[in-house]
């Protein structure tokens, strides 16, 4: 299996793809009202700045907002008809004229369905990254204290009616998830993925890498299938197209930064290895899982495991067997992970 990965310096407003292009988006846009996205919206949002300049805390989310909807609207252009987006997202506390929490989930999910999108369950994502001792507000004195902001949501969006397959079709049944991932990964709370820390204002590089690679790479095994391609409009240091290539799916990246996408020659060579770890890791745990039980009715064609359901029957994971740059990205050559 050959897979192709696309990476474009471009606008997420403005998307180099021609419509119904990909099947599935998997995204982190710049959080409004965060400050270290300050300087990205300043240049980027017609009115932000003053805003913020002024003090004006919902004018600012408003124009932030605004320019992020014209992304959206993109997204909708290009995403295949039954086709998923899912986009990680916190909202922001912070003090201009005064405090306040700025509910960037909701704006983002109105934004969706303004587009005809169908909002499906979505996932609150806890990824502690404070100290303990770390609050908001006055201490140990009530009433001004504020709950401390340690989750961000994964929204899951689908563009109109879901997908339909021909029946038994190869790609679907290849590309289905252990029963147990199923069950962890389609959980409405995460807590078993750690956030990445984020830099301060030394240059993009460092502004980036809002979710780790866990988080791309089950999203894509959780909403695509061999064959399907995947976008992140807003790329950052490629961590969407990592976890597409090692799940054996194609990807766009779309990056406003060119030195982001230069740099990323210098994760490319990772995937190899993450793949077989990654690979590894999966079967590993299942083996782990059914060893002793005797609730698993079915074995597995490509490995010797038996599974509980007929549907993970056909599973069959890829390893990435190289990385070769070509005009405008990558391909990778993928063989069927040994038994």
């Amino acid at each position: 299996m050959e897979t192709r990965h696309a990476v474009v310096a471009g606008d997420a407003r403005r998307l180099p793809l021609p419509d119904d292009a990909v099947e599935l988006v998997v995204t982190s846009p710049p959080y409004p009202m965060v400050e270290m996205w300050d300087e990205a919206f300043g240049a980027t949002a017609s009115g932000a700045r003053a805003a913020l300049d002024d003090g004006d805390g919902e004018a600012a989310f408003a124009a932030m907002h605004d320019a992020l909807d014209e992304a959206w609207a993109e997204v909708a252009r290009v995403l295949v008809p039954g086709g998923v987006a899912c986009v990680v997202v916190g909202d922001a506390a912070r003090t201009l004229d005064r405090f306040r929490l700025y509910r960037n989930r909701d704006r983002v999910g109105a934004a969706f369905e303004a587009l005809g999108f169908d909002p499906l369950p979505d996932v609150v994502w806890r990824k502690p990254a404070n100290s303990a001792a770390t609050f908001m507000g006055s201490g140990m004195l009530p009433p001004n204290a504020y709950v401390t902001l340690e989750h961000e949501s994964v929204l899951v969006f689908r563009n109109g009616a879901r997908r339909s397959f021909d029946p038994g079709a190869e790609r679907r049944y290849e590309a289905a998830y252990f029963w147990e991932e199923r069950n962890r990964w389609f959980s409405d709370v995460w807590t078993d993925v750690r956030g990445v820390a984020q830099g301060g204002a030394a240059g993009p590089r460092e502004r980036t890498a809002a979710y780790p690679f866990a988080v791309p790479y089950r999203l894509v095994n959780m909403y695509s299938v061999y064959g399907d391609r995947v976008l992140d409009p807003f790329w950052g240091t490629g961590t969407t197209t990592l976890a597409a290539m090692t799940a054996a799916r194609d990807s766009v990246g779309v990056e406003r930064h060119p030195d982001l996408v230069a740099g990323f020659a210098g994760r490319v060579g990772e995937v190899t290895r993450l793949s077989r770890e990654v690979t590894a890791g999966r079967l590993a745990d299942h083996a782990e899982f059914v060893a002793g039980r005797d609730d698993h009715a079915y074995e597995m064609v490509n490995y010797d495991l038996p599974v509980r359901t007929k549907q993970e029957r056909r599973i069959q994971l890829y390893e990435a067997d190289s990385v070769q740059p070509v005009a405008g990205g990558y391909t990778v050559r993928h063989a069927p992970a040994a038994p």
